[in-house]
């Protein structure tokens, strides 16, 4: 067997902590007085990840991620967070109730963490108490991170500036009006900063971020585990591969989005 073909190995402890998050997904079949209850009885645990989650953003963004890091292991507890744990709406209308408030949210998180979406984004960047937690919470987190547009959230916070990101292929360009340099990848790593591209790169994003906290061979592991095997049945997924036709039809869309974000720039601007 050459070098390049040997099995990937993985330790018995690693194992162990890939099971223990496994068990921990259980939860996301409980009822919601059951999860009350046990999040009552939680306490700060050792590595804390925040993912915000705000009304009208978008669930994909969300939803890929937290799974995979709930296959981190028992050290790690996700937090779903906003202002206070009313229930928000997604923008395809799936209520996601938060587990932790802004003023429970222990300071320097292992992993902050942000999803993107179109209206409900611009209404976050321009929302002073949504910057200022992100701002600080961003300062002392080991990873600072986001996926799709969720990373124009980061740029409004003063969290990009110098940084290379990206974001969704039609929302890449604005990233520069908040001093990041956008790049056409699916991933980027920059320091501490870890951007995804659009909604489905949550889980590429999730992925590589576990081979930084663990390593390369845990990170396959939550990928077989998942049986993340990508196979789409079109070549249509990237503006470069697209039909020029489908490419100025979503431009087209994306403009009045793209024009909201430099108006909430200079609205960011006079607060």
């Amino acid at each position: 067997m050459s070098e390049t073909s040997k099995p990937s190995s993985i330790s018995r402890r690693q194992l162990l902590q890939l099971s223990s998050g496994l068990a921990a997904t259980c939860m996301l079949g409980c009822t919601h007085d059951q999860v009350t209850t046990l999040e009552a009885t939680v306490q700060y645990a050792k590595h804390e990840i925040l993912m915000l989650v705000y009304p009208r953003f978008t669930t994909l963004d969300l939803i890929g991620p937290q799974h995979v890091f709930a296959l981190l292991g028992p050290e790690y507890k996700t937090r779903l967070v906003w202002k206070d744990t009313t229930e928000v709406i997604s923008d395809t209308g799936v209520p996601i109730r938060p587990t932790m408030s802004f003023d429970d949210c222990r300071p320097a998180p292992e992993i902050l963490f942000i999803p993107g979406g179109t209206d409900g984004t611009l209404a976050a960047m321009e929302d002073k108490q949504v910057r200022e937690f992100v701002a600080k919470m961003g300062a002392e987190a080991t990873y600072v991170t986001s996926v799709c547009t969720g990373s124009l959230i980061l740029g409004a916070a003063g969290l990009l500036n110098g940084y290379k990101a990206t974001s969704h292929w039609l929302a890449l360009k604005v990233l520069k009006e908040f001093g990041a340099e956008p790049i056409e990848q699916r991933v980027v790593v920059d320091r501490n900063r870890i951007t995804g591209a659009g909604v489905t790169a949550g889980i590429d994003f999730a992925l590589t971020l576990t081979s930084l906290i663990k390593d390369d061979d845990y990170a396959k592991s939550v990928q077989l585990m998942m049986e993340y095997d990508p196979q789409p049945p079109f070549e249509s997924g990237n503006p470069n591969i697209a039909s020029a036709e489908s490419v100025k039809l979503l431009e087209a869309m994306a403009d009045p989005f793209l024009e909201g974000v430099k108006a909430t720039k200079v609205k960011i601007a006079t607060q």
